[in-house]
C-alpha cells in the first residue's frame, strides 16, 4: 500500500538522545538536506552541560531542533511537531514541549528497565504505555535491534554497530518527508572515505531506515513541505561560526592583508580556530596559544606588523583579555576580538547560550577604555558583522569587539551569499616616510584616527607601550592635562565611527507609535516573528535591531523617542536596558530570560500584549 501525500506549511522536529547517539550529526545532515529543498529554516543544537554525563541520564541528553517551512522562518520553534526520543531520558527531558497531537518516534530499545531507572521513571510501566492512551501519535520502532540486524554480517562489534543507529532514524525521516538519499549518501562518502567499513555500515543502516518507512504498513503518510519564497540567488546552509570565518577571510582579502588569528580553545568559540586553520591558502595564519592572554598579545603583535589581527574567545576568556585590550587601545592599532558568549559567571553554562557579556564589552577594562562594539543577529549575519568589524577596526585604528553567542554560533539558516564583486574593498593606507623631520605617530585626521606605521619603515621609528602617550609624538607623558586630552580624544575617535555607519531603521511596523521592540544579538528572530504576527493582527507594534552598540547610530535617540514604550528583550538580566537608560534617559521595559535557552515567541508575545494597553 503506497503512502498518501500531505502538504505541510511548517514543521519543527527535535532529535533527542544520549550524548553518544549522534543526534547532532543526524540533525545537521537532515538540515543540510532540507536546505537543498528550498525551505527556509532555523536550527538550535542543544548540547549537554557535562562532557561525559552518565549514559541514559537526564544530564546526558543531547538534542538538535530544526524548524523548516514554506514560509519565512525566524526561530527554531516554540513547540515540537515531531520528537525523536532515542531513550527514556530524551522523552522525559522533551515531552513537555511537544505540541498537542504531535508525533513521538521512540526507540523502544532505549526504554528497558535500566534506561527507565536512569531517567528516574517510577513504577513498573514504561512511559510509552501511557502515551498510547494520550493525544500524541506514537510510533514505536526498535531502532537499536533493527540496526544490529542490518549489520549482523559485518565485522563490526556491538558498540560500533550501535553508533550507526542514528542513520536508521535519519533514513526513516528522509522517507517521511519525501526526500532522496542522494545528498546524504554523498556527505557520508566524503566523511568516511578513508573508513570503508564504517561507510558501508552507515549507508546500509540509512537505506534500511528509509525502506522501513516504505514497507511498514503502520506509516501511511508522507509529508511535503514546499520551498519558501526566498529572494532569488544562490544559497547554502550555514552556521554562525562558519559565516564568521568566511567574513573574516573576506575582510582580509578585501583589505589585501594577511589574517592572523590567535586563540585559546574555549566553548563555543573553538570552531573558529579549527575552521580558519583550514584556509592557509588565503593567507590565514592561526596560533593556538598557551592561554588567553598570550593569544590576544600575539594578535596585537601581528597587527603591529601590518596584518589583520584577530582573537576569539567566550566570556571567561574576554575577562582575561581585558588588560591586553587596553594595550591595543593605547597603541591605537587594528584588532578584532570575537566573543562568542555563553552562560556565566565564571565557567557557568559552557554549552548554553546567553547574551551575558554586553556590559563587559562596553566597560570591562581598567581606566577609560572605550572600544567599538558590534553584534551579529543571526548565523548568516555573522558574515556581514565580521566584515564590518574588520572594516571599522582597520579604518579607525581601534580594537573592535564582535559579539555572537552559542545560539548563533551553532545554529544555522540559509545564506544567500554574495559574489566578490558585490563586496566593497577595505581601504588600507600604511604611513610612508614623510617630508617632516620628525614622524608624529599620534597625529590625527578629521576622524581623530592616527596613521598605521609598519615597523622597520625608514623614518617612522616611534615609541610603543601601555604608558600614556604624549599627543602627536607618542612619547611617554605624565602630564595631567595631556592625559585628560588623550582620554577624551580616544573616546571621541570611537564616537566618530557613527559618521561612517548607517542610521538606525525600523525593521517592521510604523516609524513611530505605541510600542517599539528594541533588540540586539540573537533575539532578532523571535522579535521579528512576534512583531510580524502582532502587526498582522492590527497591533501598533514596531521593531528595530542593533548591530552597532558602541557607538550607537546617530539617530537612535530620535527613533526611540518616537514611541510611547520601548521593550528590550534580552537573554541576560537587562544589560542593554541599562545602557539605553543611561545614554538616553529613556524609560524602557526589559524582558529578561536567563535559563541558557532562547526566548520563545509565545512568552515574548504575551509580554508585549500585556503592555499594549
Amino acid at each position: 500500500m503506497s503512502a498518501r501525500k500531505e502538504k505541510l506549511e511548517e514543521v519543527t522536529i527535535k532529535f533527542a538522545g544520549d550524548s553518544g547517539d549522534g543526534m547532532q550529526l543526524t540533525g545537521t545532515l537532515f538540515t543540510d538536506d532540507t536546505a537543498t529543498t528550498g525551505s527556509d529554516l532555523a536550527t538550535f543544537p542543544d548540547f549537554p552541560a557535562e562532557i561525559r554525563a552518565p549514559q541514559g541520564t537526564l544530564p546526558g541528553v543531547s538534542g538538535f531542533q530544526i524548524h523548516f517551512g514554506s514560509r519565512e522562518i525566524f526561530t527554531p520553534g516554540d513547540q515540537y511537531d515531531v520528537l525523536v526520543a532515542m531513550n527514556a531520558a530524551a522523552l522525559k527531558a522533551n515531552k513537555d514541549k511537544l505540541r498537542k497531537g504531535g508525533t513521538i518516534i521512540a526507540n523502544t530499545d532505549g526504554f528497558d528497565k535500566k534506561n527507565l531507572r536512569l531517567a528516574k521513571y517510577e513504577g513498573e510501566n514504561s512511559p510509552l504505555d501511557d502515551l498510547k492512551e494520550s493525544s500524541f501519535e506514537l510510533f514505536e520502532i526498535p531502532v537499536t535491534t533493527l540496526t544490529r540486524t542490518c549489520l549482523q554480517d559485518t565485522s563490526l562489534g556491538t558498540k560500533e554497530k550501535d553508533r550507526c543507529k542514528n542513520m536508521f532514524v535519519l533514513g526513516f525521516l528522509l522517507w517521511r518527508y519525501g526526500r532522496s538519499l542522494d545528498l546524504i549518501i554523498g556527505n557520508l562518502q566524503a566523511k568516511f572515505q578513508k573508513k570503508p567499513v564504517i561507510l558501508e555500515a552507515n549507508l546500509s543502516v540509512l537505506k534500511a531506515g528509509y525502506h522501513y518507512g516504505e514497507t511498514a504498513e503502520v506509516f501511511t503518510t508522507v509529508y511535503d513541505v514546499k520551498p519558501a519564497p526566498l529572494p532569488k540567488g544562490t544559497y547554502r546552509n550555514i552556521m554562525g561560526n562558519q559565516a564568521l570565518i568566511i567574513g573574516l577571510i573576506t575582510a582580509a582579502q578585501k583589505a589585501k592583508l594577511n589574517l592572523f588569528y590567535g586563540s585559546y580553545p574555549i566553548t563555543p568559540a573553538s570552531d573558529i580556530l579549527h575552521g580558519l586553520a583550514a584556509h592557509k591558502n588565503f593567507g590565514v595564519r592561526t596560533f593556538q596559544a598557551e592561554d588567553e592572554i598570550a593569544a590576544i598579545c600575539a594578535a596585537i603583535g601581528a597587527s603591529y606588523g601590518g596584518n589583520l589581527g584577530v582573537t576569539g574567545t567566550s566570556g571567561p576568556g574576554l575577562a582575561l583579555k581585558g588588560g591586553a585590550m587596553g594595550l591595543a587601545l593605547m597603541l591605537e592599532i587594528p584588532l578584532v576580538i570575537c566573543n562568542i558568549q555563553r552562560g556565566g559567571p565564571s565557567t557557568g553554562l559552557p554549552t548554553k547560550t546567553e547574551q551575558s557579556d554586553l556590559l563587559m564589552a562596553m566597560y570591562g577594562r581598567n581606566g577609560e577604555s572605550p572600544l567599538a562594539v558590534v553584534a551579529a543577529k543571526s548565523p548568516a549575519d555573522c558574515f556581514e558583522t565580521a566584515f564590518e568589524a574588520c572594516r571599522i577596526s582597520i579604518q579607525h585604528m581601534t580594537p573592535v569587539i564582535l559579539l555572537s553567542d552559542g545560539y548563533i554560533a551553532n545554529g544555522s539558516e540559509p545564506w544567500k551569499f554574495p559574489s566578490p564583486e558585490e563586496i566593497d574593498d577595505i581601504e588600507v593606507q600604511f604611513e610612508k616616510k614623510g617630508e617632516e623631520e620628525v614622524f608624529l605617530p599620534y597625529k590625527r585626521n578629521e576622524d581623530h584616527v592616527r596613521s598605521w606605521a609598519l615597523p622597520g619603515t625608514p623614518g617612522l621609528a616611534h615609541r610603543l607601550g601601555g604608558l600614556e602617550k604624549e599627543a602627536n609624538t607618542g612619547n611617554v607623558s605624565y602630564d595631567p592635562a595631556n592625559h585628560e586630552y588623550m582620554v577624551k580624544i580616544r573616546a571621541a575617535k570611537v564616537e566618530k565611527i557613527a559618521d561612517h555607519i548607517p542610521l538606525q531603521r525600523v525593521d517592521l511596523g510604523r516609524e513611530s507609535g505605541k510600542i517599539l521592540i528594541l533588540g540586539w544579538g540573537s533575539t532578532f528572530g523571535v522579535i521579528q516573528a512576534v512583531t510580524k504576527e502582532l502587526v498582522e493582527e492590527g497591533q501598533d507594534v514596531s521593531s528595530t535591531h542593533l548591530r552597532y552598540i558602541s557607538p550607537f547610530p546617530k539617530n537612535l535617540k530620535q527613533l526611540l523617542e518616537g514611541f510611547e514604550k520601548v521593550i528590550i528583550p534580552e537573554i541576560n538580566n537587562g544589560q542593554l536596558a541599562k545602557i539605553i537608560r543611561d545614554k538616553f534617559l529613556i524609560p524602557v521595559l526589559p524582558y529578561n530570560k536567563i535559563q541558557g535557552v532562547p526566548i520563545t515567541k509565545t512568552e515574548l508575545k504575551d509580554f508585549v500584549l500585556q503592555n499594549v494597553q
